[in-house]
């Protein structure tokens, strides 16, 4: 299975963002969001940003993601 987390930018380092993921900052390639701006919201999968969300769709994102750790029992990181 295949899951991308969304996370708000925060930094921009040359070709890489800094993405805060509610607390966790992580570095996340924008090779494939080259405009991409602090502030945005992006959507990460394999540590690659490969979409820009409103936040409206990133708390539902969150939400579903939420769900499906408490459905795996929370032993699995989501």
């Amino acid at each position: 299975m295949c899951l991308a987390v969304p996370g708000k930018i925060v930094r921009i380092e040359g070709e890489y963002a800094i993405v805060d993921y509610g607390g966790l900052r992580k570095r996340a390639s924008l090779m494939v969001l080259p405009d991409a701006k602090v502030g945005d919201i992006v959507m990460v999968h394999a540590g690659f940003a490969i979409a820009k969300v409103d936040e409206k769709e990133a708390e539902r994102t969150s939400e579903a993601l939420s769900m499906l750790k408490k459905a795996l029992g929370n032993e699995q990181e989501v």
